[in-house]
């Protein structure tokens, strides 16, 4: 499980490393840093997969496209090179990648590689085969499997589509980060055990079951179906909102419901130790829906998925909070960072700290206080 990401020059960041919990919670305004933190997780999750072998990170990839070297530099302070550093209890792994004098690239070097205590560069580098950007005879193969293994699922996830395709588990292993494969993994998968504590009635414990079973409460009377298309590679998804009613087409229900399905499949196929990052899980759910969504995304978290959230919803953030106050997660579980524009001095980032009742230990100006800001407007007692 991953303990701390630190970043240095990269994108909106000089520097910051930021404490990681079995569930992150990242918040704060807009462009202010919130999915930079994912980006360069998934950037050596990318790298990774297009190239084991690769001595450079790659900027563009199915996962993501960010451009060049320019864009992915810290503007303010960084020239020809960023620093990317993740570790657990008991290991780390810290790069710095350097571009030359060339900024135009859509990839960079790795210029050294720190794993735990040795620091590999220059010729170091050059003469040794680095696998998944470490020197292959490294020891850090829980992390870099962690980081190879990752979900990444973006806010612009796919609509609803007629059929979906059908792809091999060894190349399809996660939902993707648009969830193109969740339909095709929940078909492959669907006889899957779900982890005991996530399992909820009604029975029998398999990954097709349980999914509609959490979609159910999620959109209260709905049911899905998946279906192979006879002689092809793809399968359809069935939706109904009512018993009273047949499956339709996804085209024909809800928004909402395509786009939070990925979510559960994502999240009910993975296992104790994955890594999951979601970014706006609340995306077209009524706000009774967001609240469980928060209280979901905390049980998985417990059940020993390790969950990054990045959330503008205050509702996601009081599911949280009341999976706490039940006990479902430990407060000590729970990191809270809220995002802010640099300032003067450089800070970014506040964190505030949940205690077993759910409490928050306080509230910067522009941490989920637009509600009270209204109100206190509607009352006359504000701007």
């Amino acid at each position: 499980m991953l303990r701390e990401i630190e970043l240095g020059f990269f994108k909106c960041f000089e520097r910051i490393a930021l404490p990681l919990a079995p569930l992150t919670v990242l918040t704060g305004t807009n462009a202010s840093g919130k999915s930079s933190v994912f980006q360069a997780l998934v950037l050596l999750r990318q790298t990774m997969v297009i190239d084991e072998w690769s001595k450079r990170l790659y900027l563009n990839g199915p996962d993501l496209e960010l451009g060049t070297v320019a864009d992915v530099i810290d503007k303010v302070n960084g020239r020809y090179e960023f620093e990317l550093g993740v570790n657990t209890t008991d290991e780390m792994l810290h790069w710095h990648f350097a571009a030359g004098k060339s900024r135009d690239d859509f990839s960079i070097d790795v210029g050294t590689v720190r794993v735990n205590k040795d620091i590999f560069g220059g010729e170091a580098i050059a003469k040794k085969r680095l696998q998944n950007l470490v020197p292959e005879e490294s020891e850090a193969t829980l992390l870099t499997k962690v980081l190879r293994g990752l979900t990444y699922l973006t806010a612009e996830r796919t609509g609803p589509r007629p059929t979906y395709e059908l792809r091999d588990n060894e190349v399809a292993k996660v939902v993707g980060p648009r969830g193109d494969n969740a339909i095709g993994i929940l078909h492959q998968n669907r006889t899957s055990k779900v982890e005991e504590s996530l399992v909820i009635s009604p029975k029998p414990n398999n990954l097709l079951t349980q999914v509609g079973n959490r979609m159910n409460r999620l959109f209260p009377g709905a049911s899905i179906d998946v279906q192979k298309v006879p002689r092809t590679n793809f399968v359809t998804l069935g939706v109904r909102t009512s018993d009273s009613t047949d499956f339709h087409r996804p085209t024909h229900v809800g928004f909402g419901l395509t786009q939070t399905l990925p979510v559960i499949v994502a999240c009910l196929n993975a296992s104790p130790g994955d890594l999951l990052l979601i970014e706006n899980p609340e995306v077209h759910l009524h706000p009774s829906g967001q609240a469980m969504m928060g209280e979901f995304l905390a049980s998985v978290s417990a059940a020993g998925v390790q969950v990054l959230v990045e959330t503008h919803s205050d509702h996601v953030l009081n599911g949280v909070r009341r999976a706490v106050k039940g006990e479902k997660t430990k407060s000590s579980d729970v990191a809270i960072h809220f995002f802010q524009s640099r300032d003067i001095e450089g800070n970014q980032v506040t964190s505030p700290t949940l205690n077993q009742s759910g409490e928050i230990s306080d509230w910067p100006d522009g941490f989920f206080d637009q509600f009270d800001k209204d109100m206190n407007f509607f009352a006359g007692w504000g701007e």
